[in-house]
C-alpha cells in the first residue's frame, strides 16, 4: 500500500535555529575511505539514512567491521587490500547511485567477480560513464546495458591511465580516483569542476594526490598504492536538505531561519548563490575551515520580492541536486527564469527536469521547454487552493521535499505520496519541518 501525507494548511510565521543531518556525500566517502585505511577511524555526524547503512553493510559484507557508539561510528580498516573478495559476493547500493558508482573503483583490486544492485529507480540509471573508464584500468565488468546489475572482477595487473572528465560529475570523477588508489604509477585525470569531498578527503589524509585548480577544469594526478591511516572526521550539515529550507522561508510570510554548521564547500553552494541572485538575502555566518572543508551557519529571511534569473551555466553543476527547488523558488518570482543545460538531471533519481515542468504546469505556472532548456514565467501572486496529489515519481527524495515545501507555502489541499522515499537521504525531514510548525497528517 502507498503511504502518503497530506497538508491542508500552509505554514505559519517562524523564527527558529535547525540543525541537518549530515552531509550524504561526504558521509558515504567516509565510510568508504575508513573501509580502506589501516586501523581505526571514527566517523562523527554520519547521516544515517538507507544510502549510508546501505554503504556500511557492503563494507561489512567484504570483510571490514563497524560499530555503532553513542554519538559515532566506529570503521576498522585494513588498508587499500583489505577487502575481503576470495568469494564472489553481491552488494545491495538501493537508491545510492554515488555509493554504487564509488565502490566500483574500490573493487578495482578484487579476486574474484563482485556483483552491485541496486533498487528499482537505480537499476535504470546509465554506468557506462564509470564502467568506460575502469575498464581502461584493466577490469573485466559486465553489465546489463550499461546499467545495474554490474559484475566486476580486479586485476593483479592495474595500470594507470589519463582521463578526461567532461561531464562534472563528482561520481565518475572520484570513481576513478578511488581506482587509482590501487593502482601503481601516476593516473592523470582533467575533470570539469565538480564537488571535490573526495580530493579534500585525501589530502586531508596525506596520500599523494596533486590538485591543480584551472578555470572551467581541474587537474589531478593521483600516485597510487599508498596506503594511509584511520582517522577521525566530523561531518557538517547538508547543503542539498538545508536547500529546502532555504525555500521553504523565502516563500513563507515574517519569517527567519538559523542553520547550523553546514557544509558550504564552494563546489556545493550554486543554490545559495542562485536564490541571492533572485534577491533572497542569505548570509553565511560563523565560517570555520575543517579538513579543508568550509563550514558555516545560514542566515536567511522571508523574501517578497523575488525576481526572475538567467541562470549562468557555469553555476549548474554546483546545483545540480537543488534545482528543483530553485524551480519551485522561480514560480513565486517576478519575470521570467531561464535555465539551460540541464540534462543532466534526467540521470538523477528520476527524470527530474521532466516532473519539474509537469509539476509547476500542475501549480499553473507557464513553462517552455526547448530540449535540455527551460523557462519559468514566475508569479508572485501565485497562491494555490485546489486539491493536488502528487504521486508516480519513482520515489525521488528531492520531488517529495519539493512537493512539501509547495504545499507548505504556496497552499491548496495535498496529498503526497511515498513518504518513506526520504529516508534515502533525509530520514529527519519531516520531524524538522514540524519542528518549524508544520501541520501534517
Amino acid at each position: 500500500m502507498n503511504n502518503y501525507i497530506q497538508i491542508r494548511n500552509k505554514i505559519r510565521k517562524f523564527k527558529k535555529k535547525i540543525e541537518i543531518s549530515g552531509d550524504k556525500s561526504i558521509s558515504i566517502r567516509c565510510v568508504l575511505l575508513a573501509s580502506q585505511a589501516i586501523g581505526v577511524s571514527k566517523i562523527y555526524n554520519l547521516l544515517e539514512s538507507e544510502d549510508v547503512l546501505n554503504s556500511l553493510k557492503s563494507i561489512k559484507r567484504l570483510g571490514i567491521n563497524y560499530e555503532k557508539f553513542k554519538d559515532y561510528y566506529k570503521i576498522e580498516g585494513l588498508g587499500l587490500a583489505g577487502y575481503n573478495t576470495q568469494k564472489r559476493i553481491k552488494l545491495y547500493a538501493g537508491n545510492s547511485g554515488t555509493f554504487a558508482r564509488l565502490i566500483l573503483g574500490l573493487l578495482a583490486n578484487s579476486n574474484n567477480e563482485i556483483s552491485v544492485v541496486g533498487d528499482k529507480s537505480l537499476s535504470v540509471r546509465d554506468f557506462s560513464r564509470i564502467t568506460d573508464p575502469l575498464e581502461k584500468f584493466g577490469l573485466k565488468i559486465k553489465s546489463n546495458k550499461s546499467k545495474l546489475p554490474v559484475k566486476i572482477k580486479g586485476s593483479n595487473y592495474l595500470r594507470p591511465i589519463n582521463y578526461f572528465e567532461k561531464l562534472g560529475s563528482a561520481q565518475c570523477k572520484s570513481a576513478v580516483i578511488f581506482a587509482a588508489l590501487k593502482t601503481p604509477g601516476i593516473t592523470k585525470i582533467i575533470a570539469k569542476k565538480s564537488r571535490n569531498h573526495t580530493e579534500l578527503l585525501l589530502k586531508s589524509l596525506r596520500f599523494p594526490i596533486k590538485v591543480v585548480p584551472k578555470k572551467n577544469y581541474d587537474i589531478i594526478e593521483v600516485k597510487g598504492q599508498h596506503n594511509f591511516n584511520g582517522f577521525n572526521y566530523r561531518v557538517p550539515g547538508d547543503i542539498s536538505s538545508s536547500s529546502f529550507f532555504l525555500v521553504l522561508t523565502l516563500l513563507s510570510k515574517d519569517s527567519e531561519l538559523i542553520i547550523k554548521n553546514i557544509n558550504v564547500n564552494k563546489s556545493r553552494i550554486g543554490v545559495i548563490k542562485i536564490l541571492n541572485k533572485m534577491n533572497a538575502k542569505i548570509l553565511l555566518k560563523n565560517k570555520k575551515k575543517y579538513k579543508g572543508e568550509e563550514t558555516s551557519d545560514i542566515i536567511v529571511s522571508s523574501e517578497k520580492n523575488l525576481k526572475g534569473i538567467n541562470c549562468p551555466k557555469s553555476l549548474n553543476s554546483s546545483a545540480i541536486d537543488e534545482f528543483l527547488i530553485i524551480f519551485l523558488a522561480a514560480a513565486k518570482a517576478k519575470g521570467v527564469s531561464t535555465f539551460k543545460n540541464l540534462g543532466e538531471l534526467n540521470n538523477k533519481e528520476s527524470p527530474r527536469l521532466d516532473i519539474a515542468v509537469n509539476f509547476l504546469k500542475k501549480i499553473g505556472i507557464k513553462v517552455t521547454r526547448k530540449k535540455n532548456d527551460i523557462k519559468i514565467y514566475g508569479n508572485p501572486k501565485l497562491e494555490l487552493n485546489g486539491n493536488y496529489h502528487i504521486k508516480n515519481f519513482k520515489k525521488d527524495h528531492r520531488v517529495f521535499m519539493m512537493s512539501c515545501i509547495a504545499a507548505l507555502s504556496l497552499g491548496g489541499k495535498w496529498k503526497i505520496y511515498d513518504t518513506d522515499s526520504v529516508n534515502s537521504s533525509f530520514p529527519n525531514f519531516i520531524k524538522i519541518i514540524k519542528k518549524l510548525g508544520a501541520n501534517i497528517n
